[in-house]
């Protein structure tokens, strides 16, 4: 089995150049809306317009899986914690469905290798369709993935797009769910930017001291493992995940699309370093919604060059932190677009 995406578009610069031009004619002193205006420009460029629309039809799509470093003491939670998760997202009862109810969202969780099984309940059948496997493998002593397991969640979430988007989806935001995820993004983060275990191994659920030394002592392994790795699919398969994997292709396959992305945390910032090798120049198609306390997180958006929306102190994930920004991409555009401009309301600009 093959990856391949399409040559990624850049966003249009007209409607960038026009954005611009918009804000300087508001009826305000040039820069006072600060990280507004900078969104709005964004939002005009990916949509192709100005001004552009506040997004309507957003979707959150969960991937979730377990990880065998689990095993190793990296986290606070046992690991039949992620297949229950699932069946609460699909019941509507986690932080993530109360804060897409709120901004009025759409909400999908896809099994990409949850280990345990599922409780009973009836499942909406593109909650399995796209499974790999049961759990990925320790990756501080083997391969997270077989070479066919990484094509396939990366095509998985390369499809997953496709359908979201062919359905109407017009803003797309990745969330995670997955016992001991933290461990394998700190990994594909330090080894993609360069930066060791000390500086990439954060407390994730919330583990002790001990807990933590033993992470770290995982993910500096894991990044040893890794550095023969060359490419996105070959680290993926070493350390990663079928659950990161397609977070990866679903992000690269959005900007092929020229759907805007909202970044949520640590997860979907080390799968956009992925997914900016997968299909080079997506990153012009992301907003990172927020900042996570995971240190490895500020990391990875500084390689990309985004700067969060908000920052709150969150580690949840889930997709919860860019929900939380969903309204601020939209005062952006109301902002341009609804806003008069100085000869409109009859007030001098500055001389």
């Amino acid at each position: 089995m093959t990856v391949a995406f399409d040559a990624v578009p850049e966003p249009d610069n007209g409607a960038r150049e026009q954005a611009i031009a918009r804000q300087a004619m508001l009826t305000k002193p040039t820069g006072a809306l600060g990280r507004l205006e900078d969104v709005s420009v964004w939002l005009a460029g990916v949509q192709g317009r100005c001004p552009p629309l506040a997004p309507k039809h957003i979707r959150v799509v969960i991937f979730a899986g377990d990880h065998g470093v689990a095993a190793a003491g990296v986290s606070a939670y046992p690991s039949e914690v992620t297949a229950q998760m699932v069946a609460n997202f699909v019941a509507g009862g986690a932080a993530v469905n109360v804060l897409a109810r709120s901004v009025g969202a759409g909400v999908r969780v896809v099994d990409m290798a949850v280990g345990s099984d599922l409780p009973v309940l009836v499942l909406p059948a593109e909650v399995t369709k796209w499974k790999v496997r049961r759990g990925s493998g320790r990756l501080d002593v083997e391969d997270a993935l077989t070479r066919p397991e990484t094509a396939q969640a990366v095509n998985a979430g390369k499809a997953i797009a496709d359908e979201e988007i062919d359905a109407g989806a017009d803003l797309l935001i990745p969330g995670d769910m997955g016992i001991g995820n933290t461990t394998p993004a700190a990994v594909l983060i330090g080894v993609l930017t360069g930066h060791e275990a000390e500086l990439v191994t954060g407390r994730g659920t919330g583990i002790d001291d001990a807990a933590l030394a033993r992470k770290r002592a995982v993910v500096a392994a894991g990044i040893k493992r890794a550095e023969g790795a060359e490419g996105a699919l070959a680290l993926l398969q070493a350390v990663g995940g079928a659950d990161i994997a397609a977070m990866a292709g679903l992000l690269a396959q959005a900007a092929v699309r020229r759907t805007p992305v909202l970044l949520d945390g640590l997860i979907s910032g080390a799968a956009a370093l992925l997914a900016q090798r997968l299909a080079p120049g997506a990153s012009a198609w992301w907003a990172a919604g927020h900042r996570s306390v995971e240190p490895a997180h500020e990391v990875a958006l500084d390689t990309l060059g985004l700067t969060p929306l908000i920052d709150l102190g969150l580690r949840l994930g889930e997709g919860s932190g860019a929900l939380l920004a969903v309204p601020i991409v939209a005062a952006a555009a109301d902002i341009l677009g609804g806003m008069a401009t100085f000869g409109e309301a009859n007030v001098s600009n500055r001389g």
